[in-house]
């Protein structure tokens, strides 16, 4: 084992040297990718230097997320502190099932857990730490079909039941709402204001229609920070209509629900003690490794209810609240807490907040960029860390594609509405306003 850190510690220092000079990687062609870095496997063990030269040929030609110009996804940067917790819960190589193999693993999540219900305005809540936001809405989806029908769980659906959420939000509505057994016909798709925020008065009038036509409505998803614009919908709006129908309202705050954090920012999701459930994703605006979710519900005993399942095999302690298998989806599930609470114990809340508010500062700078120079278009709005913009009416997919394909930075675009637009995402923490001009710098000398 000595010998494999040795050269982990080695490759590591190359790497992070590799990407002040080499920020972007150039991308390989996916027809030869296997045939070039020599991925397939042979019937004879490899000699260890080769073994060794040919994992530091994948992991050097492999796209550099952590780069400060990286911004083509909800996530991005490098958290030291985080990194070591996540290093060290693959040496440790616990799974989170149960008290008995997880041990002070297990008050490490709960911790968590317990932290984040009171930020949220949960008093007695409780939750989990799903692999990501998909798995978050699906668990909040679950306990809300059981919620509304008890005998669903060992019966099936066998009500017409229907959900509702932004025409805007996550894809993962229609995939959970076809493996819930409610299938995506029964979804109803709310109509977005020129912000990209839900519109509650639609919502209530679907509801209504839906009441009417002999449907059962059972759940709504809220979204704080849509993918595309990053919009927060109106929460306290949302809750009242959830609330006059009796209809189960979850927040989907993968994106930017770690405003949960900061004083400036937390009126973004005010209202959200009134959710039914509620979760953030810890890889996005707090910079910790892929994965890192926190799904947290006012509900605890319908956590049991919807969740836990005897497994004698398992469950042999009677530590009831730290076999943590009785509150998730997951059996066998590695330690995504350990990352979050090595950076959470050494920043602090005040610490975790600074990093929330330098995203929305960095977010500002780029705006005001963007605003400042009659050769771009801004499309999106302030309160968000999407900074959606055209350049020269130069086709965005083009654009992207081409800074992508010559290894100067790598972003994205998106749409709403009939609008295609590049989307830059401020969501690396570690970087500064000299990062975000760079980034600026870089797309109009790799146009020029």
């Amino acid at each position: 084992m000595q010998s494999e850190l040795q050269f982990f510690n080695e490759l590591v220092t190359k790497l992070i040297e590799n990407e002040k000079k080499e920020p972007v990687v150039s991308p390989l062609s996916t027809e030869t990718v296997i045939a070039d870095l020599d991925l397939s496997f042979s019937d004879e063990p490899m000699d260890d230097e080769e073994w060794k030269k040919v994992v530091e040929n994948a992991v050097m030609h492999t796209p550099r997320t952590a780069s400060k110009l990286f911004f083509n996804q909800l996530f991005g940067g490098r958290q030291p502190k985080a990194v070591i917790g996540d290093l060290l819960a693959v040496i440790l190589n616990n799974s989170m099932y149960t008290y008995k193999v997880a041990g002070p693993q297990a008050g490490i999540e709960k911790a968590i857990i317990q932290e984040t219900c009171k930020l949220v305005g949960y008093t007695d809540g409780d939750g989990t730490m799903p692999p990501g936001g998909s798995m978050s809405n699906f668990m909040a989806l679950l306990m809300a079909r059981d919620t509304k029908d008890k005998k669903a769980k060992y019966d099936g659906v066998t009500q017409r039941m229907t959900l509702y959420t932004s025409a805007t939000s996550h894809y993962s509505t229609p995939k959970n709402a076809a493996f819930a057994g409610v299938g995506r016909n029964n979804i109803r798709y709310i109509k977005n204001n020129q912000a990209g925020q839900m519109d509650p008065t639609h919502l209530a009038r679907c509801i209504e229609q839906d009441v009417a036509d002999g449907f059962t409505p059972f759940y709504v998803n809220a979204t704080a920070g849509t993918t595309v614009l990053g919009a927060f919908d109106d929460v306290n709006a949302i809750a009242d209509v959830c609330q006059k129908y009796n209809v189960w309202l979850h927040i989907d705050g993968a994106y930017c629900g770690a405003v949960i954090f900061s004083e400036k920012y937390k009126h973004l999701v005010a209202g959200a003690e009134r959710s039914d459930s509620f979760s953030f994703n810890a890889h996005k605006m707090l910079g910790t490794p892929l994965s890192s979710s926190i799904f947290v519900s006012k509900h605890k005993e319908q956590l049991v209810e919807s969740f836990s399942n005897q497994a004698e095999y398992l469950y042999q302690t009677g530590a009831d609240n730290y076999d943590l298998g009785k509150t998730s989806l997951q059996c066998g599930r590695r330690n995504d807490a350990l990352k979050l609470w090595t950076l959470w114990k050494s920043l602090g809340n005040k610490g975790l907040e600074e990093i929330v508010d330098n995203q929305f500062y960095l977010a500002d700078v780029a705006r005001e960029y963007v605003r400042n120079h009659p050769d771009y278009t801004l499309y999106s709005f302030d309160d968000s860390i999407s900074i959606c913009f055209n350049y020269k009416g130069i086709d965005p997919k083009d654009l992207c594609t081409k800074l992508y394909e010559d290894g100067d930075l790598m972003i994205g675009y998106g749409k709403f509405g009939d609008t295609e637009f590049v989307r830059l995402v401020t969501i690396n923490a570690t970087n500064s306003k000299e990062e975000i001009l760079n980034f600026f710098k870089a797309l109009e000398e790799g146009k020029e």
